[in-house]
């Protein structure tokens, strides 16, 4: 289905929109502001990237298994009393990572404080992702998705951002407590607002101890999410790392900026004319042409081409949102009925889990191989995950795609 600009703004202007779109902005703002903002803190109490590194990766585990876990709750209690719950359990865990690091706890301690607190930072990507179904037509329903998969991704343009700028005041925890904050009200704001507090859980299908997961669709979108994760990280860490070896680190962060607004934008154009047209069709195509194009980063790289990199790099961008708007618009086919929460976590974890892996795989190839052997690890997961999606393709043909 095409989307027009009209039709994003028919979708946030819905009866009863207005207040679920508000707070879930300002609750899903600090997303990726919250464990980059953490990590600064912990590093400048500590003096150690090593420590500040192992206290943010406990906080995404806790993330990527409580986006799931939160999920089913909400889709078999409603939205409401899950949320309330979670972001005042949030609120303490925050309260308690800032007076373990304030006091030099033990850092296993704080780690598994860290983990405690993404475990219970609200899932708002996934319960506001799954409103919509409530709010507008299956018609522009696409608008709406598309919506969600932009506005996620300024925030996480503009959250880092804001994380470094409030880590440098005299207290480096404000863009920690900034962040928790933001978190805390958008949730209760969007929880206690008409539409969610309505929102009745509906009858269940997936029943099993795997829950959503156990579809073999929901299963091939989660793959996809995966491999979009690992590209995604393996250009996180390929990127700084050649600008490092430029001797302008500053250079990495405005790149992986540039990277995010051409996916702002291109994500708004594509919408109007996506291909394929068919979602079985579009998400190895998006996958596969991601790894090409990031392999075309690979060659600037070698060839010592920074130009040459960059436009690769923002050609790549340029299939974020893509990816992300069609994950949403498959898991409304494929996800059992009453686990659409669920179903979207799962794509969270999987994305967070994929991330992780691919920057750590990055990571490992640059010291082995030089600044972009990064890319040329994340094209070939691109590409290697593009065709196993392909293989499983018709397990989710079937979702919706124009006449």
């Amino acid at each position: 289905m095409s989307v027009s600009l009209a039709d994003y703004r028919a979708a946030v202007t819905a009866p009863g929109a207005a207040v679920p779109v508000l707070t879930s902005a300002v609750g899903r703002f600090p997303v990726a502001m919250f464990s980059f903002a953490t990590l600064l803190y912990v590093q400048r109490e500590s003096g150690s990237f090593a420590v500040a590194g192992a206290v943010s990766a406990g906080s995404l585990v806790g993330v990527a298994l409580g986006s799931v876990l939160q999920g089913r709750l909400m889709d078999r209690r409603g939205p409401s009393g899950v949320l309330l719950t979670v972001a005042g359990l949030f609120a303490l865990g925050a309260g308690g990572l800032v007076a373990a690091v304030e006091t030099w706890t033990a850092l296993p301690v704080v780690v598994a404080v860290a983990l405690f607190t993404g475990l219970v930072m609200p899932a708002m990507p996934g319960a506001s992702r799954a409103l919509w179904e409530r709010l507008v037509p299956a018609g522009p329903r696409e608008a709406a998705y598309g919506y969600e998969a932009i506005s996620l991704e300024v925030f996480f343009v503009l959250g880092p951002g804001v994380a470094a700028l409030l880590a440098s005041t005299p207290w480096p925890g404000t863009g920690t407590a900034v962040a928790v904050l933001a978190t805390v009200v958008g949730t209760v704001g969007f929880a206690l607002s008409g539409p969610v507090r309505g929102s009745e859980p509906l009858p269940s299908t997936g029943s099993t101890l795997w829950g959503a997961i156990a579809s073999p669709g929901m299963r091939t979108i989660a793959l996809a999410g995966l491999g979009f994760g690992l590209v995604v990280g393996a250009v996180e860490v390929g990127v700084p790392a050649v600008a490092t070896g430029l001797g302008e680190p500053w250079l990495g962060g405005a790149l992986l900026s540039a990277w995010s607004v051409t996916s702002v934008l291109v994500g708004v154009l594509y919408g109007i004319r996506p291909w394929p047209r068919a979602l079985h069709l579009r998400m190895p195509v998006l996958v596969a042409g991601f790894g090409v194009l990031v392999l075309a980063m690979w060659l600037a790289g070698a060839a010592d081409s920074l130009p040459l990199l960059v436009i690769a790099m923002l050609a790549a961008g340029g299939l974020i949102t893509p990816q992300t708007t069609g994950h949403s618009l498959v898991i409304e086919v494929v996800a059992p009925r009453g686990a659409a929460t669920e179903a979207f976590g799962w794509v969270v974890t999987a994305i967070t889990v994929g991330a992780a892996v691919g920057q750590s795989l990055a990571g490992v190839v640059v010291e082995a191989a030089g600044a972009s052997g990064a890319f040329l690890a994340g094209g070939a997961a691109g590409l290697l995950v593009g065709a196993v999606l392909w293989a499983r393709r018709r397990t989710v043909e079937g979702t919706p795609s124009a006449a």
